[in-house]
């Protein structure tokens, strides 16, 4: 059972209740209200509509499988993985049956380094010589491993989105958040792209040798020298570079020096109206979109929000704030700040919603996945 022994556990799982909203990594928000009306005649046309066309997750962890096989973990998060890490069947099945044709599997890059302290995941230690590419490599392992048993199909290149969706299985491609595991070593980017990553957010919840996070105290003071060189190191390697977590001045330190467009992969806009440390500003999300086409991937956390109908509202302002060609769908199922939207089951509601709001067909067929499609093609076509 490893460092903790049943007793342990038994007197730990309490704490699962306890956590509250910050245990998003530890829990599952059940019963989430709609916020709407829908006839069974509109759904059935939403599962018609996401047949012809695909849907693809920028952003989630499915069965927290960043977790499995880690090590030398605080109390809380040993309990997150004894107890809900490697479910990956439960939300591959969700997919299936919901329509989603292709998902991000997002790697943690410092998850062993961090603890809920407050609720919210904090970076509490530094990492041992080596931990961090070792950490990287057991979760590679674990996403290859859901390939090998015939869980999902991995996605590779751009043609494969449409391949996969066409033989109605469930595709699948390898993203980490944060940049920890390069140690600051541009070098590593390529490796990562032959282990068949795709995109790297550099900034998670560690200030590290490339930036600054969002959500804590700045070290860096903006994207470093490092930052910089690993940033071209994905640009020559076709890596799509994500700026969710990272600082504004990281953010803009990184559009300021990459070639291709990039992703803002689960954010939203602060406003008047509601303000977040994890939501940027509208100046941040106007330069993403601006470039090269950047995207912003729509987030159900229920921050300032409690239903679906809360989401697809804000995936409407989104739209309206940066352009219905910038917005993409990124949920971060299975490790979201009391999400709104947590079973892919929901999906067909989702966009049965946003058809009954007056959204364009062709606008949906954008955010459900046709935005994310042209920058992950744009950034494979850019490579060297």
């Amino acid at each position: 059972m490893g460092k903790l022994g049943r007793r342990a556990l038994l007197i730990g799982a309490g704490t699962l209740v306890a956590v509250g909203a910050g245990g998003h990594w530890l829990t599952r928000k059940k019963n989430i209200p709609l916020g709407f009306k829908i006839s069974s005649t509109e759904l059935d046309e939403a599962r018609l509509f996401l047949r012809e066309h695909q849907a693809i997750d920028a952003h989630a962890h499915p069965g927290r499988t960043f977790a499995v096989g880690a090590e030398n973990l605080p109390v809380k998060l040993e309990l997150m993985k004894w107890l809900l890490a490697g479910g990956e069947d439960r939300p591959v099945q969700a997919m299936r049956e919901g329509g989603m044709s292709a998902v991000a599997f997002a790697g943690v890059s410092d998850f062993q380094v961090l603890d809920l302290v407050g609720g919210t995941p904090t970076n509490v230690r530094d990492f041992e010589r080596g931990e961090a590419w070792a950490s990287y490599q057991r979760q590679i392992g674990n996403m290859k491993a859901l390939v090998e048993r015939g869980l999902v199909k991995q996605i590779l290149k751009t043609a494969d989105f449409a391949t996969v969706h066409a033989s109605g299985d469930v595709g699948a491609f390898w993203t980490m958040e944060g940049g920890d595991f390069l140690e600051g070593k541009p070098e590593r980017v390529a490796q990562a792209y032959a282990d068949g990553l795709r995109s790297i957010a550099l900034l998670h919840y560690r200030n590290n040798e490339l930036g600054d996070i969002t959500t804590g105290k700045p070290r860096n003071i903006g994207l470093t020298a490092q930052g910089e060189a690993v940033v071209a190191a994905c640009n020559d390697a076709g890596m799509l570079i994500d700026v969710a977590h990272a600082s504004d001045q990281t953010a803009k330190g990184i559009l300021k020096s990459t070639r291709h467009p990039v992703m803002a992969s689960h954010v939203h806009i602060n406003s008047e109206h509601f303000r977040h440390p994890r939501f940027i500003s509208l100046d941040l999300g106007r330069m993403v979109a601006n470039q090269g086409g950047g995207v912003l991937g729509a987030w159900p956390a229920g921050l300032g929000i409690s239903s679906l109908d809360g989401f697809v509202t804000r995936t409407k302002e989104l739209m309206s704030m940066v352009g219905t060609d910038h917005v993409c769908f990124g949920s971060d199922i299975d490790a979201n700040y009391t999400p709104v939207f947590d079973d892919y089951h929901y999906l067909p509601h989702y966009v049965a919603r946003l058809l009954q709001s007056k959204v364009p067909p062709s606008d949906v067929v954008k955010v459900i996945g046709g935005n994310f499609l042209r920058i992950f093609g744009a950034v494979e076509a850019g490579k060297k």
